[in-house]
């Protein structure tokens, strides 16, 4: 681990430069869409800009930094409670399990509140979570790499038995909503569960010391006097929850609980403390550009964010694995 006066110099550099770059995106993103919005509209109150600002463009952009800032706090608790770097809600079928709960609620409680909906998705999304942590203490594999990969085909059984369920149920095309995030259907009114997910993240920092003992194993953690199951066990909820308010809001995010947090953590060092902050700017600038590459690659048509994660985040995760695995732990 970095020792905190090297780890904080590189941190506030880091955010220094994170909150400039994110904040001139982020003012950008407000002008970008169909519909015409302009600086001079919104300075002389004009009633179309200012309602197309209030109802679509400023709710998509604080989802967007919401939805980006939760799931890379979400990845990096995930990977320090478990001790392995390639562990996150997207390689433990939490995700998945938070799907399912959402097509569940769908099935019996469709004509009930979203917070219901979201209640359900929370409870699978800590049921297939802990079931993955219960296999993965029995697992014997001594290469990291092979637990997320375990995750993976046991996300995958829980991909196909939700979509097994959606064929019969007729329900393919409302499952494909929650499996490909998107946030063009944001708008005011829409969005707001993801407060949740952002206070949930907020959590995640009071804990931050407590989970980076508990990162270094169950013997150390309770030779230091933490109780090491409690603090893995809330690790686990907050992630499932964040995880199960991103689904049920806008759909699946892929890939930034799981490179965000492996690019901050081999700058910055593995104490939460350090490296959470820069994790959240990270994520939500991570998000931020790509959801605004996805709205002006094929303007004035728009490529689901989900998309064009996919394709960056798969090619920065290749280049992490070939030329930064050692300082990974890859073998």
């Amino acid at each position: 681990m970095r020792k905190p006066s090297s780890a904080g110099r590189l941190r506030a550099w880091h955010l220094a430069a994170g909150v400039v770059l994110l904040a001139a995106l982020a003012a950008a993103s407000l002008f970008i869409g169909v519909g015409d919005m302009t600086p001079a509209g919104l300075l002389h109150a004009r009633e179309e800009d200012v309602r197309l600002l209030v109802e679509s463009r400023l709710p998509r952009l604080l989802a967007v930094l919401l939805a980006g800032t939760a799931m890379s706090v979400a990845g990096l608790v995930m990977m320090h409670i478990t001790g392995n770097r390639f562990v996150s809600p997207s390689t433990a079928g939490t995700t998945e399990s938070a799907t399912l709960g959402v097509l569940v609620a769908t099935l019996f409680a469709g004509g009930e509140a979203v917070i219901v909906k979201m209640a359900l998705a929370v409870a699978c999304a800590l049921a297939g979570t802990f079931v993955f942590m219960t296999l993965l203490r029995r697992l014997t594999f001594r290469d990291m790499i092979l637990f997320p990969l375990a995750g993976i085909m046991f996300g995958g059984v829980i991909g196909a038995a939700t979509t097994f369920v959606a064929y019969r149920y007729d329900l393919l095309q409302t499952l494909g909503a929650w499996t490909s995030g998107d946030f063009s259907a944001v708008l005011r009114g829409r969005y707001e569960l993801l407060w949740i997910a952002g206070a949930v993240t907020l959590l995640g920092y009071l804990y931050a010391d407590r989970f980076t003992v508990a990162g270094m194993g169950r013997s150390f953690a309770i030779n230091l006097g933490v109780r090491y199951d409690r603090v893995v066990n809330t690790g686990l909820v907050l992630a499932s929850v964040i995880t199960a308010v991103v689904v049920v809001t806008v759909g699946e995010i892929p890939f930034v609980s799981l490179i965000v947090p492996n690019l901050v953590t081999l700058a910055l060092g593995d104490n939460l403390r350090y490296a959470l902050p820069a994790t959240a700017l990270t994520g939500a600038l991570f998000v931020l550009l790509c959801d605004v590459a996805g709205r002006v690659i094929r303007f004035p048509y728009e490529i689901p964010v989900s998309t064009v994660l996919g394709v960056i985040g798969s090619a920065i995760f290749l280049v992490l694995l070939l030329r930064g695995g050692r300082r990974l732990g890859v073998r």
